[in-house]
């Protein structure tokens, strides 16, 4: 295996490692976040959730296409160099998603307070409004 091979395969490995540790970890630690926000614990788990496949399908997606290099990597030095460039502007492009997201769950929260303050009430609507006969 050349080194430029060895090279992608720890790339790919780190990346993988350290998406779904962090997945995990802004699930479990997100969730009540997000129930504070949405006031709704099954609308807070249901974003939570599709923010996880999101974070899975945009972070597993920008690390493959920043997976390659104009030139072979000869040495160990030039791994480095490699993995640590890729892995560090990966990881960076993802804590910006990251914090937009969080702007946005928390602007979500600040409106629903101030809803509540100037006493309009909340409406309860259902998820979906399925007529299944009878």
């Amino acid at each position: 295996m050349t080194m430029t091979a060895s090279t992608y395969l720890i790339y790919v490995l780190a990346s993988l490692c350290i998406t779904v540790f962090v997945a995990h970890t802004l699930s479990r630690n997100g969730r009540l976040f997000l129930v504070n926000a949405f006031k709704d614990e099954a609308l807070a788990d249901s974003v939570n959730h599709l923010l996880v496949v999101g974070f899975y399908l945009l972070n597993l997606g920008f690390v493959l296409f920043m997976m390659r290099t104009d030139r072979a990597i000869a040495d160990f030095e030039g791994m480095i160099v490699y993995l640590s460039g890729s892995l560090g502007f990966v990881l960076m492009a993802v804590a910006i998603v990251h914090f937009i997201n969080m702007f946005a769950i928390h602007r979500v929260g600040a409106y629903q307070q101030q809803r509540q303050q100037e006493g309009e009430p909340e409406k309860k609507e259902p998820l979906l409004n399925v007529d299944l006969g009878g």
